[in-house]
């Protein structure tokens, strides 16, 4: 371009732009403001959840009340775990990170997040063999007393990473040969489910090393009748359903695990009917009032993973069923995105959107349950984007909630608003 060109070209653009935007060195231009940065009230409420994003490898919080999006926090590669403190004050993610997103250098850490802020408040590297399923509840642990995380390596010896988080530090990897997943189990315990259907107890000193590795005899027959992965908790009782529905109750109060009863969650008439327990995450319980939840479907042998059609509800003191409650398909997502059409759209072929949703049947593969007084049953489907809300004592549903777009969920943890 010619000098005189140039000339033309920059007088042009002082006319277009007008005075006012020529930068003068006596004028103080004022700072554009974007975005803010806002903090939660604290405590947490017992009606927010966090749903787990594999897609968009991230955790969201979601207020059930609302429907809002609260926040949202990184996930790391894969489906992502996360871990809460007793007192709702942080969140604790273990993660994978490559150095090429998907390939290169792995590096694994376990995060800690600020639950009022969602900031970062520390990381502390961890072995980069941590096990990554579609299911996961037993992947990390927190010791009862808040102190130690337990989370499970796999690769394919399987072992503990055990992390000191008053100290943020790795405290070390714990072998644990034939045995795997971890469940909290006391303020320096941690028991793990082995090959055999026998438990192994490890327990660890002051500094996070192990003391003692004690494997307890079978609770369960691991070829005939396997207990699935996703227990729940209720106080120093971890409970473990069958892949034909026998409940399995394990006391972890002592230094050994104390093995009850199994008991039945189907009649011999729901067996004769095909009722199965089944889903990604197909137990949950509300612990002030003993109601155990159990997702159920009719299928045949081997179907323990498909999603649920009812949720069967279960009093623990007198182990019978007291509630059968008809589920809903949570919501519908294309090509990851979530689809709200709103209650009364209506669709040529097929009439009401809740019409459209029957077409899939409930299709429900992970249930939990908000604590508190008011508690709500949350349900999800596998490639679903909402989160189907019931009333967890009357079992009437009440609304869909929309998360945040490209949401496959598979895990829902609804962390307080009540004792363990």
């Amino acid at each position: 371009m010619s000098r005189r060109a140039g000339a033309i070209v920059t007088s042009c653009l002082v006319l277009a732009l007008g005075p006012a935007t020529i930068a003068r060195p006596d004028v103080a231009l004022e700072a554009e403001h974007i975005g803010s940065v806002e903090t939660l009230p604290m405590p947490p409420a017992a009606h927010w959840v966090w749903v787990a994003d594999p897609l968009l490898e991230r955790l969201v919080l979601i207020d059930l009340d609302s429907g809002r999006t609260l926040g949202m926090i990184d996930g790391g590669w894969g489906i992502p775990t996360v871990l809460f403190s007793a007192d709702g004050r942080e969140v604790y993610v273990p993660e994978t990170h490559y150095a090429r997103r998907s390939r290169g250098e792995r590096t694994d850490v376990v995060t800690l997040y600020d639950t009022e802020s969602l900031a970062v408040r520390g990381e502390v590297v961890i072995p980069a063999k941590r096990a990554h399923n579609a299911q996961p509840g037993g992947n990390a642990a927190l010791s009862d007393d808040g102190r130690f995380a337990a989370v499970f390596n796999m690769n394919p010896g399987t072992s503990l990473s055990i992390v000191d988080l008053r100290e943020q530090r790795f405290a070390g990897e714990i072998p644990t040969p034939g045995c795997s997943l971890v469940y909290g189990a006391g303020a320096r315990r941690f028991v793990m489910i082995c090959a055999d259907g026998a438990l192994l107890t490890v327990t660890l000193d002051d500094s996070g090393q192990a003391v003692s590795r004690v494997r307890s005899e079978p609770f369960f027959d691991s070829i005939a009748d396997p207990v699935t992965e996703k227990a729940v908790r209720v106080g120093d009782r971890w409970l473990f359903a069958s892949f034909e529905g026998m409940l399995h109750a394990v006391d972890v109060s002592g230094d050994a695990p104390r093995f009850e009863k199994p008991w039945s969650l189907l009649s011999d008439d729901d067996r004769a009917d095909e009722w199965r327990v089944g889903g990604t995450q197909h137990l949950a319980v509300h612990r002030a009032s003993g109601r155990l939840y159990s997702l159920v479907h009719q299928g045949g042998v081997d179907s323990h993973k498909d999603a649920g059609s009812e949720l069967w509800v279960y009093d623990l003191a007198s182990k019978k069923r007291v509630q059968r409650i008809e589920l809903s398909n949570p919501g519908i997502t294309f090509l990851g995105a979530s689809l709200e059409f709103g209650q009364d759209w209506v669709w040529p072929f097929s009439g009401t959107y809740d019409a459209l949703l029957s077409l899939g049947g409930a299709a429900v593969s992970n249930v939990t349950v908000t604590q508190g007084d008011d508690p709500l049953l949350v349900t999800s489907s596998a490639f679903s984007g909402a989160l189907g809300i019931y009333d967890a004592t009357t079992g009437e549903f009440l609304r869909r909630v929309q998360t945040t777009g490209n949401m496959i969920s598979s895990s829902i943890h609804a962390p307080w608003g009540g004792t363990r």
